[in-house]
């Protein structure tokens, strides 16, 4: 019996590959886990009565793109946040879950091979949410993994990149604000970015999953600063999420918005392979994504955390508070190392950075930082910031 190749050079996923490093010595305090981004911040009280309203629709197959009053809903949502009209019909589809359509996408926009006959290549900032580089591996790109460090803003500098890469790119992903380091794209960097498209001509994905929760100022679409610039309305494909924005990560619903014929593109694709979101869902991400009150108030949450976290760590040589997204990305020597001594010494498990990076060049830039995520109640996350301070920077 034979298996394929293509996946036998992935590394261990990172949760697997941390219960691999810790699991097998004891936590040396009241155990503390600051590792997964999974929001526990109520989410809004009306969603077990929208599910209840409409609980014979689980008796019925779901629309595979979503039901149209949910794309009118992300559509007015779009046009609010950002000032940009989309088609609900012909530029939004529903996803279960982002992760699936930053996967499927690709596999639905990326050619076989460049207009110039060579293998394509898809631009990935190093760290990074991982699915991108599977996609890549899956439609047969090369994978070019951009660092992404405080040098860089902790965004992918693109066009640092050769005119032989950037001839052969037909996709770069971009995640803004980032996840782990929390950084935004400004304005400059998203016209920077689409005009180095539009010369090269490859699309851009865009996934702005954390976009509701930042500091002070919200930050800016690529959609938006692409109809400024009067970009090709096919040049960038955006994903959003109910996940974080709405506390709502187990109804995995999320959504991508694009040119007409990407995501004509994208609905063929997924009409064979898709899994929809059932219809008793639908309805409750429809009434999320009208809703405002409920984000703000999880928005202040936030930004209480943010002033508590730059409390702990102020005077800390390097720390930098996150301007979006809920993740620390603290320094340290080593990653691994910091977390060992963090989970035997106080219970407090952390995400080593390396383990949501690759190997460049013999070069790791997630090698000497941990994540954090902050994302428990107020004072339970004191609790663990003040134990990660006074383990690891006194």
């Amino acid at each position: 019996m034979t298996f394929p190749e293509r996946y036998s050079s992935l590394p261990e996923y990172a949760f697997p590959r941390l219960r691999s490093l810790l699991d097998a010595h004891a936590p040396g305090g009241e155990v503390m886990h600051m590792t997964i981004g999974e929001p526990k911040h109520p989410f809004p009280d009306w969603v077990p009565q929208v599910i209840a309203e409409h609980s014979q629709e689980f008796g019925q197959y779901p629309p595979n793109d979503g039901s149209p009053e949910l794309l009118d809903a992300i559509a007015g949502w779009l046009l609010r946040r950002y000032g940009v009209q989309m088609d609900p019909a012909t530029q939004i589809m529903a996803l279960n879950g982002t992760r699936e359509g930053l996967f499927n996408t690709l596999l639905a926009l990326c050619p076989e091979q460049t207009a110039r006959g060579e293998r394509p290549v898809v631009l990935i900032p190093n760290p990074f949410y991982q699915v991108y580089a599977v996609a890549a591996m899956t439609v047969g790109a090369e994978p070019v993994f951009l660092p992404t460090t405080a040098e860089t803003g902790f965004l992918p500098n693109y066009s640092a990149l050769t005119p032989d890469i950037l001839n052969r790119t037909e996709v770069a992903y971009v995640c803004s604000p980032t996840n782990p380091q929390g950084a935004v794209a400004d304005r400059d960097y998203w016209a920077n970015l689409i005009a180095l498209a539009e010369k090269y001509d490859f699309r851009i994905f865009a996934d702005e999953c954390y976009s509701e929760i930042y500091r002070d100022t919200p930050p800016p679409g690529a959609l938006e600063v692409a109809r400024e610039g009067g970009a090709d309305p096919e040049r960038v494909v955006v994903f959003h999420s109910l996940s974080k924005r709405s506390n709502l990560p187990g109804l995995r619903s999320g959504f991508v918005a694009g040119g007409p014929e990407s995501l004509r593109r994208v609905r063929q694709l997924r009409s064979f392979a898709g899994a929809p979101l059932p219809l008793p869902l639908q309805r409750v991400a429809e009434r999320a994504w009208k809703d405002e009150a409920h984000v703000a108030e999880n928005r202040a949450l936030y930004q209480d955390k943010y002033a508590l976290a730059d409390d702990v760590f102020a005077g800390v040589d390097g720390y930098q508070g996150p301007e979006a997204g809920f993740f620390l990305w603290l320094p340290v020597d080593d990653g691994e190392a910091a977390a060992m001594k963090l989970w035997t010494k106080t219970g407090v498990r952390v995400l080593p950075g390396a383990y949501l990076s690759r190997d460049v060049n013999n070069e790791n830039p997630g090698k000497g930082y941990i994540r954090v995520a902050m994302v428990a109640p107020k004072q339970e996350m004191q609790r663990g910031l003040e134990k990660i301070r006074d383990c690891l920077f006194k």
